[in-house]
């Protein structure tokens, strides 16, 4: 038998039991039924090992009023969020050699900003906003069904009994942290805002906070040319998601917000 027929065999005999016992699932936060091919034990091992990644990667410790601050909004959204399975930690990263406008989430409930990013957030509303839209991204299993889809690599190794060395481990996450980092699609952008909204008015945050954080966002955009800008590479479709935020929140938009819409058609 070829190594290419082994290798098939393998998938084959790895996903079986998975794909036979009819693991479908109803997630809670977007009331949609969703394949499980990663339960929430090897989600919340897969977060453990990426987070022993990342702060590898990135400075530590940042100023712990700023830690306590994200933490203490951080807190106050885990209360009203749909998934009863994870628990929610918060990080301040920092990296002296550049600029990081940036948030992201890893699988398990690890939520990640960067220090450049809460300085830019003047109000906890804005702040809550992005802690809120990463949440959001965990509880609709986001990065997760990223890496069921990368069935090649990815999923074997979170999978499959391979995983068993140290070395395997901190492979797997080391691509599993550039999969994160990546941008997502309009679609999963547009939940994670919904569930951002529903979050922030739950702990009882201002939504518009949303509106306000993106047009931070937007404006430190336009200063690209004049400083190293990284939140739009993982963030794309700022105006659309200005515009569509203002509608779902304050049920209308401005003209200026209007010509940005995008037609659900169009895949939103």
């Amino acid at each position: 038998m070829t190594k290419e027929k082994l290798f098939l065999l393998a998938v084959f005999l790895l996903l079986a039991p998975l794909l036979t016992g009819g693991i479908m699932s109803i997630n809670p936060a977007t009331e949609e039924e969703e394949l499980i091919l990663i339960p929430a034990v090897k989600e919340r091992n897969t977060g453990r090992k990426i987070n022993e990644q990342i702060r590898r990667h990135f400075e530590l410790p940042v100023d712990p009023l700023m830690q306590k601050r994200v933490e203490e909004i951080g807190e106050k959204l885990a209360a009203g969020t749909d998934r009863k399975d994870i628990v929610y930690r918060f990080a301040v990263l920092d990296n002296e050699k550049d600029d990081y406008y940036n948030a992201f989430a890893a699988p398990g409930g690890y939520i990640y900003i960067f220090r450049d990013l809460v300085e830019a957030m003047e109000t906890d509303d804005s702040l809550a906003a992005v802690l809120a839209h990463e949440m959001g991204h965990v509880e609709a299993r986001h990065s997760v069904k990223r890496m069921q889809g990368n069935a090649g690599v990815t999923l074997l190794m979170l999978l499959a009994g391979q995983m068993q060395t140290e070395r395997g481990t901190y492979a797997a996450a080391n691509r599993a942290i550039g999969q994160l980092m990546s941008a997502y699609s309009r679609h999963d952008e547009r939940q994670a805002d919904e569930l951002s909204v529903k979050y922030m008015r739950l702990a009882g945050f201002d939504p518009n906070g949303a509106v306000a954080a993106l047009e931070t966002l937007r404006s430190l955009r336009k200063k690209a040319p004049r400083m190293r800008y990284r939140f739009y590479k993982s963030h794309p479709y700022l105006s659309e998601r200005i515009s569509y935020l203002k509608k779902f929140v304050r049920g209308y938009t401005d003209f200026d917000s209007y010509i940005n819409l995008v037609p659900e058609k169009d895949g939103l």
